[in-house]
């Protein structure tokens, strides 16, 4: 990987926000779009078969496309790809805005995720190549957690207001002028990299196929699943179809002379750790973002302005966190003792909302354990991620960075799709979906399995991470000189 010139401290930072903002506007993108379905299925005629395609078009190509466009930038300079991706995603914003029907909107959702995912795989490899100091690398790290976590909480917030106070398309086209300024400002300030030389013809392009064709089947099954259930036609055959890809793709990258994703990277401890703890992180707080919105509107009777407006506690909380607090304790402490309390924080969060009352109150049952969940998230991302990429080279931090996103993407899919089994299966249990009490029992089953992942979270990381610190002791020793 090329090294650029050692820019100023000025410009790294304005590097950070160039590429936070970008980050901000995509995951904000993938949460804006469900409180304008209503009026966008009243405008465009949508049925309500096809609705749920204006989220799925989306979700699927941007969760297909990360491994293989982390790499590309590891390849082509992971610059030159966050702009291309950012370029792609702009347009497809405009164009979804102008949408006049169903195969129009949904065509250019496909492309919006597409270019979401080119745009935002490579991001998280430039923040950890750039800060080579640890603790302003922590802080970038925050500052990269804030974008990703605070842009999934105030997305329903902005997506209300300018779907209730301009018009739905509003939620696409505010985009444009965000990807033109981001644009601009990363082709001045991101510092360049000149990848690993480019795509030979040793490229692994039957193993980008592979993986891409598999997890699209994979998110696709788990996705439909959530809506049709797990014994549906299309499941049964696209989910084993999908395991056999993934399978194929790993013995494919085990024998390709220049594999698309080097299995020598998962060696480190750290790394897989790291992906597994924020698989059930994730799949945890989607429980948080989804059931959370419906207590407080199907229980507490809030409407869909107010609910949003209940999340921005939390994003502030998140925001202190992680540009401020969490650089300073990972610096202090180290980032295994940060992640674990971060872990624990999760946890007493989601026990927290597991009381959460029928005849409760916002400000008594649902505030408090959003601070906590807030202050939770914003110490362990930071330290999860810190841990993940410490431990790859910059050559492969294009596609460590695409695969803590896929990752992610991945951990939010099934989560959502097990939560809204056991909530389903509990409200059922308890009376039914006329019945408040049994609504309010079933988030509680949610909060309650989110709680559960998150301990199975913090189990992985003190047993994997602490092998791996006494891994690298002995290590140490063997190579040290003799007395």
């Amino acid at each position: 990987m090329g090294q650029p010139a050692q820019p100023s401290n000025r410009s790294l930072w304005l590097s950070l926000i160039v590429l936070c903002a970008g980050q901000m506007m995509i995951v904000i993108d993938q949460n804006i779009v469900n409180v304008a379905l209503p009026t966008v299925q009243r405008d465009l005629g949508f049925s309500e078969a096809n609705l749920v395609w204006v989220v799925n078009a989306y979700v699927i190509p941007f969760g297909g496309l990360l491994l293989l466009a982390g790499r590309l930038g590891d390849m082509l300079g992971r610059k030159r790809i966050f702009i291309t991706g950012i370029v792609m995603f702009s347009a497809a914003s405009l164009l979804c805005g102008l949408a006049t029907n169903e195969a129009m909107l949904i065509g250019f959702r496909f492309v919006q995720g597409i270019g979401g995912a080119v745009a935002s795989a490579c991001i998280l490899g430039m923040v950890a190549t750039t800060f080579d100091e640890p603790r302003k690398q922590a802080q970038a790290i925050g500052a990269y957690s804030f974008a990703s976590a605070g842009g999934g909480a105030v997305g329903p917030l902005i997506g209300g207001i300018l779907t209730d106070l301009v018009d739905w398309s509003w939620i696409f086209f505010i985009n444009v002028p965000i990807g033109a300024v981001v644009v601009l400002l990363a082709a001045r300030n991101v510092p360049h990299e000149t990848g690993l030389g480019g795509i030979s013809r040793k490229a692994d392009f039957l193993g980008a196929a592979l993986v891409t064709a598999g997890l699209m089947s994979g998110v696709y099954a788990i996705v439909n699943a959530e809506k049709v259930g797990w014994a549906a036609t299309e499941t049964l055959i696209l989910g084993p179809i999908s395991i056999l890809l993934l399978v194929a793709f790993v013995i494919r990258e085990a024998t390709a002379e220049e594999p698309l994703l080097p299995l020598k990277i998962f060696r480190s401890r750290a790394l897989s750790a790291a992906n597994l703890v924020q698989f059930l992180m994730i799949a945890g707080m989607f429980g948080l973002l989804f059931f959370g919105t419906l207590y407080l509107q199907k229980v507490l009777g809030l409407n869909s302005l107010e609910a949003g407006l209940g999340y921005v506690p939390i994003a502030l909380v998140i925001a202190a966190v992680s540009l401020g607090l969490s650089a300073k304790v990972i610096t202090k402490f180290g980032q295994r003792p940060v992640l674990y309390a971060g872990l624990v924080l999760i946890v007493a969060a989601f026990v927290m909302l597991s009381f959460a009352r029928v005849d409760g109150t916002y400000l008594v049952d649902f505030l408090p354990a959003t601070v906590v969940m807030g202050l939770g998230f914003g110490l362990a991302a930071p330290a999860m991620m810190g841990l993940g990429m410490s431990a790859v080279t910059p050559q492969d931090a294009g596609i460590a960075s695409g695969l803590f996103n896929t990752t992610q993407q991945i951990g939010g899919a099934v989560g959502l799709t097990v939560l809204s089994a056991f909530v389903t299966a509990r409200i059922n249990d308890l009376g039914g979906a006329d019945d408040i009490v049994a609504l309010n029992g079933g988030y509680h089953r949610a909060f309650q399995a989110g709680a559960v992942f998150v301990v199975i979270a913090l189990i992985i990381a003190v047993a994997m991470l602490r092998s791996s610190e006494r891994v690298a002791a002995e290590q140490q020793q063997a190579h040290a000189p003799a007395l």
